[in-house]
């Protein structure tokens, strides 16, 4: 039996490592749980009560598991799946401290939570190893060919060779040599990748690899990404999409946003008060500057604010260069400056933004006018973005890096454009604390002029 014919069982093995991992994990918390906390509270839980507790817990953890993709064997590398899975862990066991003292109203000695957050690491590293191993066994990555037009999609290529666990572009050939020419080289391999080629070309060829049976990877253009999040109508015998274009939220969408804003913001602004006396004195500590820096931003409709930052460079870093994007090691960013561009906590005064009504808590990055400007003559829909506010975090801050192109920031933008709802809201904001610790979607462009790779294709 060959790789490709555990194909049928891909959902069975994500299934079993799944269960296999979160019952370990339930075992090891119910015996903590009935040794040590249940033991020691004034008044122990009896069986109904345990089982509550083991529920909400369970409960918990998987629904932690679903927004940060702890649970995703075969899509995640190794390290990034531990982190992922260890921070819905660490989250859960915090909850369920705080739930016991809550309950038996005095404080317990953490020792016990500790360890288990200890023996659970250890767990789901030898879980992640063993599963990934038998994942990469049974599942071998996809040959595919990669199927281009006049731009060559250099920067496609680099994503997927990211990726060269799961993918290997073993051949490339241009959409000029002809349909019949392409379909002949794709039988030969796992997959194809469909590039940006013209529509027309692309339908037929999409259509060829459906009624060929080959699997096929396709770059949406932005026409794509609107049809795609049409609704669909069924009132003739032909199907419909309606692309319902309001120029951006519903007045009733606007004001629940609008209120979760203020709320959000509020809550933050009061919880990171702390962080903001000390930031602001290390800063002045750093070369007694201002603590604030303020840059003019965009957001919706193209009005322009003033957003707020902690200063994290030198004053007047950009007097004599002009907009320049900073590398790693730029020596303009200042001590502290590295260690808050790091963490984004350079990003908390935004919330003051926020509160304002400048920005929302969730949006598209708020751009510079000078380099929208560059990327919109180059890009007319661009300027799609700014249907809706700025966002501190947003879909393409999530899914995207910092140093993804211009063109692919405007799919996923109006990906959430198109799909906005409070529940979405929600599920990013709480993605967000995930990305802000990974080196890869924090990264900057390297030294010099700011560029866009989408741009040179």
């Amino acid at each position: 039996m060959t790789s490709r014919n555990f194909e049928q069982y891909k959902r069975i093995v994500k299934f079993l490592s799944s269960a296999i991992i979160v019952l370990l994990e339930l075992t090891i918390y119910y015996y903590v749980w009935i040794n040590y906390y249940n033991k020691n509270m004034t008044i122990a839980f009896w069986r109904r009560g345990n089982w509550l507790i083991l529920g909400e817990y369970v409960i918990l953890l998987l629904f932690l598991h679903r927004i940060y993709g702890g649970l995703r064997v075969g899509i995640y590398k190794y390290w990034n799946l531990v982190y992922s899975h260890m921070l819905s862990l660490a989250i859960v066991n915090a909850f369920s401290y705080v739930q016991v003292v809550l309950f038996d109203k005095k404080m317990h000695n953490p020792t016990a939570l500790i360890i288990m957050t200890c023996i659970d690491l250890l767990v789901v590293l030898l879980w992640a190893l063993a599963f990934i191993k038998l994942y990469a066994v049974m599942f071998p990555r996809r040959r595919l060919l990669l199927v281009h037009g006049v731009k060559p999609m250099f920067h496609l290529m680099d994503r997927i060779y990211t990726r060269e666990d799961k993918y290997e572009i073993a051949e490339k050939i241009s959409i000029n040599e002809g349909i019949e020419m392409v379909m002949e080289q794709a039988l030969k391999y796992d997959g194809v990748i469909i590039g940006d080629i013209a529509v027309q070309e692309r339908s037929r060829l999409l259509k060829q690899c459906y009624g060929q049976n080959i699997r096929t990877y396709a770059v949406p253009k932005i026409s794509d990404i609107l049809l795609r999040t049409s609704a669909e109508l069924n009132i003739f015998d032909s199907p419909l999409y309606l692309s319902r274009n309001y120029g951006g939220l519903t007045m009733d969408q606007m004001f629940v946003k609008r209120l979760e804003d203020i709320i959000v913001s509020s809550l933050f602004l009061i919880i990171s008060s702390p962080f903001f006396l000390i930031i602001a004195a290390m800063i002045k500590f750093n070369d007694r500057g201002p603590v604030f820096y303020t840059q003019d931003r965009l957001t919706k409709d193209g009005k322009c604010f003033k957003i707020l930052k902690f200063r994290t460079m030198v004053v007047d870093a950009e007097k004599e260069t002009g907009p320049v994007k900073a590398g790693e090691k730029d020596p303009r960013i200042l001590p502290v400056g590295r260690f808050l561009r790091a963490t984004r906590m350079d990003e908390l005064p935004q919330l003051i933004n926020i509160l304002k009504g400048d920005m929302s808590m969730v949006g598209p990055r708020p751009e510079r006018p000078e380099l929208a400007k560059i990327i919109t003559k180059n890009i007319p829909e661009f300027e799609y973005r700014l249907k809706v506010k700025a966002g501190l975090t947003g879909y393409a801050q999530i899914y995207g890096r910092y140093c993804t192109t211009s063109y692919d920031k405007l799919k996923l933008d109006l990906t959430y454009i198109r799909n906005y709802s409070i529940i979405l809201d929600m599920k990013l904001m709480l993605m967000t604390p995930k990305v802000l610790l990974i080196k890869e979607s924090t990264e900057g462009f390297e030294e010099g002029k700011w560029e866009d790779p989408s741009l040179k294709e």
